[in-house]
């Protein structure tokens, strides 16, 4: 056999479609199996990483995703924010703010977007702009529900209080993160 050139049109058009055929057969296969090894790995189909809160005022942190492995932490603060890195069918491995890191239950996070004050005292401004008028005073370690990020900037809600806060001064989104709520 000499090639392509050598057979008669018809059969050479056949052959480049069935070629054709086959190479997009392979790749919606491959396709496929991608999307399933995604789904194995993160069952929820949501992003890793990504922020949530606890739902509860106690959360037991598990040294491995189920009940039979031993509890290395109780958390005791609803609607502390958490990074969830991993995810094993039910449970979800967190990150607190300290880099602490262990397995909980799906059921005991929300998907309430919070943050924590960091550092020392920071101030929330009307604008974000540090220049603008500042209406919130929060203490280290004070949880707000975050609203929406701008590149550097986040609107949090703090005791029904509004105020524009620095992500650097907070824990709790991602630094290139940018939503409303």
């Amino acid at each position: 056999m000499r090639g392509l050139e050598a057979m008669p049109r018809s059969i050479k058009g056949s052959m480049t479609k069935r070629n054709l055929l086959i190479f997009f057969s392979m790749m919606l296969a491959a396709t496929a199996v991608g999307a399933q090894d995604v789904s194995i790995l993160n069952p929820s189909g949501l992003p890793i990483p990504r922020y949530v809160s606890l739902k509860s005022t106690e959360v037991n942190l598990r040294v491995g995703p189920g009940q039979r492995y031993p509890i290395a932490w109780v958390y005791q603060r609803a609607g502390l924010p958490v990074k969830i890195i991993e995810e094993f069918a039910h449970w979800r491995k967190i990150q607190d703010f300290e880099g602490t890191t262990g397995w909980v239950n799906k059921g005991l996070l929300e998907s309430t977007r919070t943050a924590l004050i960091m550092g020392q005292s920071q101030l929330l401004y009307e604008k974000p702009d540090a220049t603008s008028p500042a209406v919130i005073r929060a203490e280290p370690m004070v949880i707000g529900q975050v609203l929406g990020c701008a590149p550097d900037w986040c609107l949090l809600v703090i005791e029904g209080r509004e105020g524009w806060i620095r992500k650097p001064d907070i824990w709790g989104v991602g630094r290139e993160e940018v939503f409303e709520d």
